[in-house]
């Protein structure tokens, strides 16, 4: 489980790509300073699992199904990437519930510098524009951010000042892809409104959630 506030940008050191999957290996400092073998780091919104680390980088797979899911195939050495460790139990909760799964990729579609903001259009698949809540918390690149508007396109988030700074979205131009993860509590909330619709009774039973997959 992840907050969405970046706390490194790294680098991107070697990439070795397969036709379906990938190895990353990722220059960076703060995430390490307490990193062991099968910790989770949030890499532009992806959770991904360090198989091998070093005093300056981590190395980590990408498999086929968030290979063709995410925007990690498009990335090469050189690039800069948001990272974030998984959260400790005791830590403060900056951002919102993020779990790294990334449900879609969105595309810029407008830049906008309003004073000290900059604002954002993202299109992102009809699919998901349900999870969408104005005001309401998503996650681009790792990033936690507020919806500010909703389109028929997809909706607008506003970067301020630390965000434009401290993550790799400052540096974000209209036509570039981004990994998109709606709130789960959103979801949460589709996934039960839809279980009621398809109930006789409108209500919830053991055998729905059974048949939802929300019981073993």
């Amino acid at each position: 489980m992840f907050t969405g506030i970046v706390e490194e940008i790294g680098t991107v050191q070697a990439v070795k790509k397969g036709p379906t999957s990938m190895q990353l290996t990722v220059a960076c400092s703060r995430v390490l300073t307490d990193v062991k073998k099968g910790d989770s780091i949030s890499v532009n919104g992806v959770c991904l699992t360090v198989t091998d680390f070093s005093k300056g980088d981590f190395i980590a797979d990408v498999m086929p199904e968030t290979f063709k899911a995410t925007t990690l195939f498009t990335l090469q050495a050189g690039n800069r990437v948001n990272l974030e460790r998984a959260m400790a139990a005791n830590g403060r909760f900056g951002g919102h519930f993020v779990t790294g799964h990334v449900d879609c990729i969105g595309e810029i579609i407008a830049v906008r510098p309003v004073a000290n903001a900059i604002y954002f259009d993202i299109r992102m698949d009809s699919t998901f524009q349900t999870q969408l809540v104005p005001k309401g918390s998503i996650t681009v690149d790792g990033t936690s951010l507020t919806v500010f508007a909703i389109s028929k396109q997809g909706f607008t988030v506003s970067l301020i000042p630390v965000t434009q700074t401290d993550s790799i979205l400052g540096n974000k131009r209209v036509g570039d892809y981004v990994n998109i993860e709606c709130d789960i509590l959103a979801k949460y909330m589709e996934r039960i409104v839809s279980m009621k619709e398809t109930e006789p009774s409108g209500g919830l039973t053991m055998a729905t959630l059974a048949k939802n997959g929300f019981l073993d």
